[in-house]
């Protein structure tokens, strides 16, 4: 049995634990590791504590064997703007010689293929990471009809977000924008997985989350199939949808 591949995954809590996305969709097909950045809080001032560490993470996934490694925090790197996400790319490629990515990038990969370009748009974040948000997603060309927000700062809160949590809140961004062609809800430590479909269903568009974006970019990147049955409309899509 030949050995599957396996993708680096830089994450921002400190215990450096993989997603439970990425083997629950593709655990058959590749192999997960990940290193933690500790980041502790929500906002600019926490980012910029830890954001200066991952070329050096991304060099250790690359001695554990990774054929490819992505940045797995959305706000990570949004935060400071488009040029920055890019210069994040750019710093792990330079530093591991490997394909590289960011959250983000998945994202803005995964609105584009489902032909999204008015959101309403669900996050985890305070006043301060909503509006950089929304920032980028009006520089990379989407139109934000409605934001709803859970106003959490601190990282290990996110855990205690449920799945009921999740659908009102994206059943209440959607409501408030009923003639949006997507719905998005930002931050990959928000559990997406199971309440995908049900939202999906109940809003009657794509739902392209952070977490679900994340797994399946990084797939992408590894150059693997991202096609999973029965996780929304994303990841039953084939490559000739692929604009991006």
């Amino acid at each position: 049995m030949s050995q599957l591949p396996t993708i680096g995954m830089i994450v921002p809590p400190a215990d450096g634990a993989v997603p439970p996305e990425p083997p629950a969709l593709y655990g058959d097909r590749a192999r997960f590791l990940a290193c933690g950045l500790a980041l502790e809080r929500l906002s600019a001032e926490g980012y910029d504590a830890v954001i200066g560490h991952v070329a050096d993470l991304a060099r250790t996934l690359k001695t554990r064997g990774a054929r490819a490694v992505s940045l797995m925090g959305t706000s990570l790197s949004f935060y400071r703007g488009p040029e920055f996400n890019a210069a994040l790319i750019e710093t792990m490629e330079e530093a591991t010689g490997l394909p590289a990515s960011t959250m983000t990038s998945a994202v803005i990969d995964a609105l584009n293929i489902v032909g999204a370009r008015r959101l309403a748009v669900a996050t985890a974040y305070r006043d301060d990471v909503n509006r950089r948000l929304a920032s980028y997603l009006e520089w990379a060309g989407f139109e934000i009809l409605s934001l709803r927000a859970l106003d959490i700062a601190d990282v290990e809160a996110i855990q205690a977000v449920s799945s009921d949590d999740l659908v009102w809140l994206g059943r209440e961004a959607f409501e408030a924008a009923p003639s949006a062609d997507a719905l998005f809800i930002s931050c990959g430590g928000l559990r997406t997985m199971p309440v995908t479909p049900m939202l999906e269903a109940a809003c009657g568009v794509p739902v392209i989350s952070s977490a679900m974006a994340g797994a399946w970019g990084a797939m992408r990147l590894a150059g693997l199939d991202p096609r999973a049955s029965g996780f929304g409309r994303l990841f039953e899509l084939t490559p000739k949808h692929y604009r991006t």
